[in-house]
């Protein structure tokens, strides 16, 4: 569904829209949240659900959006409870970042086949001669399944001639490739957090709109509002992200006419990173040190590997992230400085809550979030006449928000600084593509690479807070790369 204007997204963005309107224009904070809910869904136009229970997914929505958490459905606990702590000019976080929200959970089926209308009633019934329980006959003219007896084995639907039958999974934990997603007591999808790897996969794959992660606007604003030097950095995958026709220089314009001191490209810190990690695998892989390197820039992708690949981790590079490196070159320069990351990932909201690494970040938002923001703002981005230009990155940086853009730019660094040097470089893109890179890697099969790791199917072009389609984002970031003024860094 992504690049596909659809209702949920339509959601999404006003609820973005709206609390950052509550930033920038209320003056009675608490009743304005009281009666958003009234002015997003309308008496007399709520064409999709109960209008009550959409007022009540909207209350929901609010509070992740203003960074709060959902409330629990057997305790009395006001909308705005919570309110005070989090108006706020700081970061402010409750975990956990991924939520499902109950009333708007469909709780689809995890796992089951049933037969359509397409049915023919044919006469050599292979589906019913090749169920090993028996459990399908007929009715009525028509195979049926009896759930009780069905084993999921899918043999029926393989032997259909007519397509007739349907395997129906539950979106959400298709796409999560941690089998994180479990079920509450009523049957609508729960996050285990302590598999989860914060990817949002789940929230960009649920047609219902019902998971959703917390978001910083709201508090973002506020640091905005309070006067200090606020510096953001943009993740390479912003190209194209907020149309065609805005290009980087207008996106670095409307930032600063959003109250931006300043805004750099996290494609700087990509570039240090390449090129740190082109050493690091040159005098550890190459030399036998170690027996293969995973990079770190993907967040989800190295919880990924600490959780379930606990004896990888010695492998995974110790390099700073694009977004820390980026973060620390802006400290130097604006010691004053409060940073804000801007990208397409869920999961570098975690990144900066970590303590083993100090981020030197102090907001993220997404694409997503802060195209609600603009729109609150009214800065029309195909109208901002330019000021300023995006610069000062090199094309292997800017490659970076690609699948397999990471070890690209790893690799033209080494050949160039390290010539002699034999390199080998795999990528995997997606967190089951992941897992099995990790399986090989561990087994020995992978041995002297450099192995990227993406949890994102397309790279960080793909994350959960991105705004158009994959296809058209590779396309934007390939032309962006392309037009840097250097291919690499300099040693």
């Amino acid at each position: 569904m992504r690049g596909i204007d659809t209702q949920v997204r339509k959601i999404r963005r006003r609820i973005f829209k709206e609390v950052a309107n509550l930033a920038y224009h209320s003056k009675d904070l608490i009743n304005d949240v009281e009666a958003l809910p009234y002015k997003i869904v309308n008496y007399d136009e709520s064409p999709y659900l109960s209008v009550y229970r959409e007022r009540a997914i909207v209350r929901e929505r609010i509070r992740l959006a203003m960074g709060l958490s959902l409330r629990p459905e057997n305790v009395p606990v006001h909308v705005t409870q919570g309110l005070a702590e989090s108006d706020i000019d700081e970061k402010y976080y409750e975990p956990p970042l991924m939520q499902v929200i109950p009333s708007a959970c469909n709780a689809c089926p995890e796992n089951r086949y049933e037969v359509t209308d397409k049915c023919m009633g044919c006469l050599a019934h292979p589906c019913r001669e090749v169920c090993p329980k028996g459990a399908v006959s007929m009715k009525d003219g028509k195979s049926i399944i009896d759930q009780e007896k069905c084993i999921k084995c899918g043999k029926c639907k393989t032997v259909c001639p007519y397509d007739a039958i349907s395997h129906q999974v539950r979106p959400c934990l298709s796409a999560c490739g941690v089998n994180a997603i479990i079920n509450d007591s009523r049957g609508r999808a729960l996050i285990d957090s302590d598999l989860c790897v914060s990817c949002g996969q789940c929230m960009v794959n649920c047609p219902f709109g019902a998971i959703a992660d917390k978001s910083q606007i709201f508090q973002l604003i506020r640091a905005i509002q309070s006067g200090r030097k606020i510096i953001a950095q943009v993740a390479p995958a912003f190209v194209g992200q907020f149309g065609p026709k805005v290009t980087p220089d207008k996106i670095k314009t409307a930032l600063k006419e959003l109250g931006f001191y300043d805004v750099y490209e996290t494609a700087i810190g990509a570039d240090m990173g390449a090129m740190a990690e082109a050493e690091h695998y040159v005098h550890a892989v190459t030399t036998g040190e170690l027996p293969f390197l995973l990079t770190s820039c993907c967040p989800s992708w190295s919880v990924l590997a600490k959780k379930f690949f606990p004896e990888t981790i010695d492998n995974i590079s110790n390099e700073l992230t694009p977004m820390v490196a980026t973060a620390r070159k802006i400290k130097e320069d604006h010691p004053d400085a409060s940073v804000v990351f801007i990208g397409p990932c869920a999961s570098k909201k975690l990144e900066t809550s970590r303590r083993t690494v100090r981020s030197d970040v102090d907001f993220v938002i997404t694409f997503e979030e802060l195209a609600g923001m603009f729109e609150a703002k009214g800065i029309v981005l195909e109208e901002v006449n330019i000021s300023d230009k995006m610069e000062g990155a090199t094309g292997a940086g800017r490659g970076y928000g690609v699948a397999g853009g990471v070890a690209s730019a790893i690799e033209e660094c080494i050949r160039e600084y390290y010539p002699d040097a034999e390199v080998r470089i795999e990528h995997a893109e997606s967190l089951a593509e992941c897992k099995k890179m990790l399986m090989l890697a561990k087994a020995g099969k992978k041995d002297g690479c450099l192995i990227e790791g993406m949890a994102c199917p397309g790279g960080c072009i793909a994350g959960a807070g991105t705004n158009i389609a994959v296809p058209q984002a590779a396309k934007e970031v390939a032309g962006f790369k392309a037009a840097a003024a250097k291919k690499i860094p300099d040693r």
